[in-house]
């Protein structure tokens, strides 16, 4: 059973994945669209989604008529245009992005080369549409390899979010709370499985994560933490 658990740890998108249908950030497919309309993704538009995933941004791209291209560190096998590759390092030339997407994905990241990245593969006037945690306030006390399952060891404030896309050279729009589909999230998985009933199978290291999932929750129902999308021009 302690082996299950740390291959959810290990692999928490790919635990997600078994539990969740669709994309796999708060909102799902809806939220990825509102962004895509956002960022004026339409036909010609030329779009990197960077984490890409299981691709389905990628297709929804694609069914607007963009000319899309994925990168993600560990590609499917099944995704269609996709390159392997990493946001700090993209395989793509100089000024040849007219959108780039990220979708819950630079918080895992070096976000000042990541964004210095973006800002180098962005044509002049391009946009790049951001979706990502941030915790505002006093943020939960969890173990590392948890807060790292979670992605909020990289999270950061809204303000201060704000503040390193305006530094990397971008003009950031209007930013976009998800709270209540982060709230939506949380509780389709909660529905799906039974894990305090599984944590509580695992004695007394079950029982840390478990109270580390609680204290998350309680900074997820304050609203502390939470998830924010938005548009940046260069």
């Amino acid at each position: 059973m302690n082996g299950l658990l740390d291959a959810a740890l290990a692999n928490p998108w790919g635990t997600l994945d078994t539990v969740l249908d669709g994309p796999l950030h708060p909102g799902g497919t809806e939220a990825t669209a509102q962004l895509l309309d956002r960022a004026d993704v339409g036909p010609k538009t030329r779009l990197l989604d960077v984490g890409c995933g299981a691709g389905h941004a990628l297709t929804a791209a694609h069914q607007r008529g963009a000319n899309v291209l994925g990168v993600d560190p560990d590609p499917s096998p099944n995704t269609e245009k996709v390159i392997r590759g990493v946001a700090t390092a993209l395989p793509v030339r100089t000024g040849s992005v007219d959108v780039l997407l990220a979708e819950c994905v630079l918080c895992l990241t070096d976000l000042p080369v990541a964004l210095e990245e973006a800002n180098r593969v962005l044509n002049s006037g391009g946009r790049l549409a951001l979706s990502d945690v941030v915790v505002d306030g006093d943020g939960p006390m969890v173990p590392p390899q948890v807060a790292k399952a979670l992605c909020l060891d990289g999270a950061r404030s809204r303000d201060r979010l704000r503040i390193e896309l305006t530094d990397a050279g971008f003009d950031v729009e209007a930013v976009y709370d998800h709270h209540d589909d982060l709230l939506a999230m949380r509780n389709r998985i909660v529905d799906r499985v039974d894990y305090r009933g599984i944590l509580r199978l695992l004695g007394d290291r079950g029982s840390r994560v478990l109270r580390a999932i609680e204290e998350l929750e309680t900074a997820v129902e304050a609203g502390n933490v939470s998830y924010v999308s938005l548009v940046a021009s260069t």
